[in-house]
């Protein structure tokens, strides 16, 4: 373990779990506090990285406390969180909302409350109940004039709203369910194109011919069909005083990496557990640290800051891990006219202004995302997040108390959404990988394409979750997963077709092969790792081309031999990202796309088109020749573009210098962005290496690990972990930034289990007594 992280506090402690014999040393800030809502004294000590650990009675007042904890760091994060998934954008911000709020609210569980917490634990609801309590509790304080509140409100003029349980599970919209983009996009290709080219534009697995269903016309999807979709499940952005939405990309490069080591291959002896979830960066993270230790419940690690618990972590006898496993769970179906709509009428709040009816149309498969005026055809959304259980994340709640593999099954046969690799370890050294999420069961149809109303393409059902494929205590010792298809061989039933490259998957494998034990070390130089399989297997078909300009023959020049490392100081590196994110799918879809079907066609990914380019046989009569136009005419355009951007002399480029962290909140504060903003700092890594960090348009970092951590199960103080930039959203907290610098170099903080590592890594006590 690195120096820097034992930096003892000197505490004097009767023994772990009991009072402190003297007082904390001056090092140490404490304060007390009571609080209406909870049922007897607790306490949050909070670490030199910004975790709370959290000390109560019991169940409902650690989750109280835990939401209190999580309001005092992120507050104004959840408060939007919230107002934008229940569709209450308006009532804060104004009039130009209320579209906004519309779509939000056609996304949202519908169903019967009682059936949706029948659902999840029986506990659950009254955790949840304890949570928002808590988060109600420090709103109550802002209210009292006991805490400031964020400055984003200040500057907007707005002020949070108290919660209910009912909100936390209510909210669908965060799921990141699929593939309801993909269909469109796929749809409208193929209005006028040709379906023998869907390989270059989405690479499917297993290989599959794209067949139109019967009855669907592709030309019928318009444009403006996700326009409400989109609207409803983005991000909330500002820009100056307007409030707009972050569109979302369907080819995201977002993805996630999670392995477990069996004790077998442990340098430890006792089984590693590893992840790093790739999600978009923003300031704050979207995820949470923190530790919870109560007489009935006990749980450390990651989660969504506005529900209860952890997503992903330990509770001291198992530990799980997430990534994203690309069950299909939308369909996109289309009615014509004839199709019975239901209308509901909603009262839409406005700040400034009267409050404004607006209409909801509902068909018998899910809300209506447009209506066609020409032809009188509308769109809706099939869903399986409409289905009790199907808030997202939020199952987890059911490996909180379970103890062995059998009780791990039984969590994730409950998983709903996000569909996810499960991956597990307990101190008994077993390991073991369960996919879970609700799986569609379609009555025709693979769902690459919307489909018509009606019986012929119905879902008949979910599929049974003990039929989803598990592995345990597997000969070769580890698993891991990384949003690869890596469904077995065989197996009977359906769950997609579209999977993220393997490449991540392949480096994490044969790094873990390459070492007879593996270490805690070792996960966390492989989270950190920034080699790329598929820049390896791309620069590959270059070896016998011969440039036809000196633009050509430089580019060949600086790629010839490099090993596909994607460092931030790689002049390589630099040329690879431009060339395979901007210039190979153009060329490709040039030589290969009929000129009338391009427009609708769009750019496809590398990751597709690289497999079509050794294929060969969507090239022609002559495959090695137009392969080798394609890679050369864009591999110029590439060198040219590097030279706009980096200068004339490639000895100086570096792909840190395009590919930059460079966090700043989304509300601008004049006067207040230079000290809320964290970075510039160079980043290494691409969307195929391990260390996956995609990017925007202009090359700077968008999406990456939100959070990376190592257990070391059973000997949990052994533990490491790392958020990205801080635990608080308050840029005057001194854990709003203090994390960035080392996640940005790849270190890590403690995430300390006993009540003697957390005291040693003490900086702050809050003590906190029943109020009235």
């Amino acid at each position: 373990m690195k120096p820097w992280m034992m930096r003892p506090i000197l505490l004097t402690l009767l023994a772990a779990g009991q009072a402190h014999a003297q007082s904390l040393p001056p090092s140490v800030t404490q304060e007390a506090r009571s609080l209406p809502g909870l049922s007897q004294s607790g306490e949050i000590i909070i670490d030199r990285a910004g975790i709370p650990h959290i000390y109560a009675a019991n169940a409902r007042d650690g989750f109280f406390l835990q939401g209190y904890a999580v309001a005092r760091d992120r507050l104004w994060q959840i408060d939007l969180w919230r107002k934008r998934g229940l569709g209450r954008l308006a009532a804060s911000f104004g009039p130009s909302y209320v579209e906004q709020d519309r779509a939000a609210r056609l996304l949202l569980y519908r169903g019967d409350m009682a059936a949706e917490w029948k659902a999840y634990p029986s506990d659950a609801k009254d955790w949840t109940e304890g949570f928002v309590a808590g988060i109600n509790a420090y709103i109550a304080e802002t209210e009292r004039g006991q805490q400031k509140l964020p400055i984003e409100f200040v500057a907007t003029g707005t002020r949070p709203e108290r919660w209910q349980a009912d909100d936390v599970v209510r909210i669908r919209s965060n799921a990141l369910a699929s593939n309801l983009t993909s269909e469109v996009a796929r749809a409208r290709a193929l209005c006028g194109g040709d379906v023998k080219l869907e390989p270059l534009r989405r690479r499917l697995e297993p290989a599959t011919d794209v067949k139109i269903p019967k009855g669907l016309d592709p030309c019928s999807i318009p444009q403006k069909v996700l326009d409400t979709f989109t609207l409803g499940t983005s991000d909330v952005k500002f820009d100056g005083k307007v409030l707009v939405m972050a569109r979302r990309d369907h080819e995201s490069q977002e993805g996630s990496n999670n392995w477990v080591i069996g004790p077998e291959r442990s340098a430890t002896g006792r089984p590693i557990l590893a992840n790093d979830p790739h999600r978009a960066q923003s300031i704050p993270n979207l995820r949470y640290l923190s530790h919870i230790d109560t007489p009935e419940l006990k749980l450390a690690g990651a989660g969504e800051p506005a529900l209860p618990g952890i997503s992903f972590g330990h509770n001291g006898e198992i530990a799980w891990a997430l990534t994203i496993f690309a069950i299909d769970q939308q369909d996109l179906v289309v009615n014509d006219s004839k199709v019975a709509l239901k209308t509901v009428r909603e009262t839409i709040e406005i700040k400034g202004q009267a409050s404004q009816e607006v209409v909801l149309k509902f068909s018998a498969d899910g809300p209506i995302l447009y209506e066609d005026p020409a032809t009188q055809a509308s769109f809706a959304l099939r869903t399986t997040w409409s289905q009790p259980g199907g808030s997202a994340y939020f199952n987890a709640a059911w490996a909180f108390k379970a103890k062995s593999w059998d009780e791990f099954l039984v969590a994730r046969n409950h998983w709903g959404a996000p569909p996810l690799n499960l991956l597990y370890a307990d101190k008994k050294g077993e390991i073991g990988w369960a996919p879970g999420g609700f799986v569609p069961t379609r009555k025709a149809g693979d769902g690459l394409l919307p489909v018509p109303a009606g019986d012929d393409y119905s879902w008949t059902g979910l599929l049974d979750p003990k039929l989803m494929p598990v592995q345990h205590n597997p000969k070769e010792g580890f698993i891991a997963t990384a949003n690869e298809m890596n469904v077995p061989a065989g197996y009977p039933h359906f769950l997609a077709l579209e999977w993220a490259d393997p490449s991540r998957a392949t480096r994490i494998h044969e790094v873990i092969r390459s070492k007879p034990k593996f270490g805690l070390t070792d996960a966390m130089a492989l989270q950190n790792d920034v080699t790329s399989p598929f820049a390896r297997r791309t620069v590959a078909l270059l070896k016998d081309l011969k440039g036809r300009s000196p633009a050509e023959v430089s580019a060949l020049s600086l790629l010839a031999g490099w090993d596909g490392t994607m460092g931030a100081d790689s002049a390589a590196a630099a040329l690879f990202e431009i060339w395979v994110g901007r210039f190979v799918g153009e060329s490709a879809v040039k030589h290969v796309v009929p000129e009338a079907a391009r427009a609708t066609f769009g750019r496809p990914p590398a990751i597709s088109v690289i497999p079509v380019l050794e294929a060969g046989s969507l090239l022609g009569a002559n495959p090695a020749q137009k392969r080798g136009e394609i890679l050369l005419e864009s591999l110029g355009l590439a060198w040219a573009e590097a030279e706009r951007l980096m200068g004339a002399d490639a000895r100086q480029w570096r792909w840190g210098s395009l590919h930059v962290a460079d966090f700043r909140p989304a509300l601008p504060i004049p006067g207040r962005d230079a000290e809320r903003r964290v970075g510039p700092f160079p980043i290494g890594g691409s969307g195929t290496s391990p260390n996956a960090t995609s990017w925007t348009g202009d090359y700077k970092f968008a999406s990456g690990p939100s959070v990376r951590l190592v257990m070391d199960v059973g000997a949990w103080d052994n533990s490491v972990v790392i958020n990205n930039p801080g635990q608080s959203g308050d840029p005057a907290s001194p854990h709003y930034r203090d994390l960035f610098p080392l996640w940005a170099s790849g270190r890590y903080v403690p995430f300390v289990w006993t009540r003697a590592r957390v005291l040693q890594e003490a900086e702050h006590v809050i003590k906190i007594a029943p109020g009235q």
